[in-house]
Formats: C-alpha cells, structure tokens, sequence
C-alpha cells in the first residue's frame, strides 16, 4: 500500500450549537488540514497521485469555506462545525472528487484538521 500527504490551511468562523462556553459565541481560526491518501497501485509515471492534482483537488473543497462563517454553509447549517465534523466533510469531499479522476484506485485514507496549533481531530473509515 502507497501513501501520500499533503497540506494546507484556511480561516473560518464558527461557534458550536448546544454547547454551553466560550465556543457558543462566534469565534474564528486558522486551519490546518492535512489529507493522506492510500492506494495499492501507482499510475504509469510510478505515483500514486501527483502532489499536485492533489492539491488542486483540494483547491475547491478550500475556496467554499474559506473565510466564512461555516455555520452559513451545508452541511454546517444543521451539524456542527466542529473539527470533527470539519475532518470528516474534507474526507467525503476529497474521496467524491479523487473517485472520479482515479476510478477508485486511490482513496483518502484519513483526514486531519488543526483548529489551534496543539488540537486536532481526526476522521477515518
């Protein structure tokens, strides 16, 4: 099995529903993502994917959510934008774009968001 990585960053806003602190109030981050993605086969130039589609595979998943507030936008208007919600929407978007343009031959294998420098979360299947 093949791994590559790659990441990025974005800044949103968001403040959590049900939540009783300071992360009820509207708040904004800076953050890091970083999707790894997993294959048995490479292509016919011996990669797995091309860093660089990879991160143009990214490009769009990014520009919907950068600098805004996150709680406007689908899905976020009815789950909360938590890390966790955030890590799991990067692999389902990655993995809808990555399905077509490999025909299954590679996958996101996890997806990991940063919302402050030392706090991640993590979302696989």
């Amino acid at each position: 099995m093949f791994e590559v990585t790659v990441e990025s960053g974005f800044s949103s806003g968001h403040y959590l529903r049900n939540y009783k602190g300071k992360c009820e109030n509207p708040h904004g981050h800076n953050y890091k993502v970083r999707v790894t993605l997993k294959g048995a086969e490479l292509d016919s130039t011996g990669l797995l994917l091309d860093f660089k589609l990879l991160k143009q595979v990214l490009k769009p998943v990014i520009e919907r959510i950068d600098h805004f507030m996150l709680n406007d936008l689908e899905p976020f208007t009815e789950i909360n934008p938590s890390a966790e919600n955030l890590a799991k929407y990067f692999y389902e978007q990655t993995n809808l774009q990555l399905d077509g343009m490999t025909q299954g031959r590679v996958r996101v294998k996890d997806c990991t968001i940063w919302e402050t420098d030392t706090t991640t979360a993590t979302y696989y299947e």
